[in-house]
């Protein structure tokens, strides 16, 4: 998995965040393991005081030898789960603090998901649980500028 807006480790751009459009960047999804019937995308901040913060969750997107989710984009068909703001949609870092580190995680299923919308990431973690195929993953950076 990559990013065209990002490199991983690298800084994303304020484009994709709370200070700017706040719109999911766009990420290729490629190599995807044979016999992989559905692909589920998390993003999560692993740098909160409570553990993690997610900011977005997406199931049962239909696998394609490369896969490109563009910006400002929800993949046709899928599922979208519930974020740390409450929201079933893309939330953009918006870190209080500090830099924190956003993990961007796809995972290969053999089978479609049937969890509905707005499921929680746990939910989604115990139904893909023995299904994973494959994953790869991608980290980006951000702190909001001094005001």
């Amino acid at each position: 998995m990559l990013s065209q807006a990002f490199t991983d480790g690298e800084t994303i751009p304020a484009k994709y965040t709370c200070d700017g459009q706040d719109i999911n960047p766009p990420l290729t999804i490629g190599n995807i393991p044979e016999g992989t019937k559905s692909l589920a995308l998390v993003i999560d901040d692993i740098d909160t005081p409570s553990g993690t913060w997610i900011h977005w969750l997406v199931w049962n997107i239909e696998p394609a030898a490369y896969l490109d989710i563009g910006e400002n984009t929800t993949p046709a068909g899928s599922t979208t789960g519930r974020n740390g703001f409450g929201k079933s949609a893309y939330g953009g870092p918006c870190p209080p603090d500090r830099a924190h580190r956003y993990v961007f995680s796809v995972y290969a299923l053999d089978r479609h998901l049937i969890l509905p919308a707005g499921s929680g990431k746990q939910d989604v973690l115990n139904a893909a649980n023995t299904r994973i195929l494959g994953s790869a993953r991608i980290t980006g950076l951000y702190v909001r500028p001094r005001r």
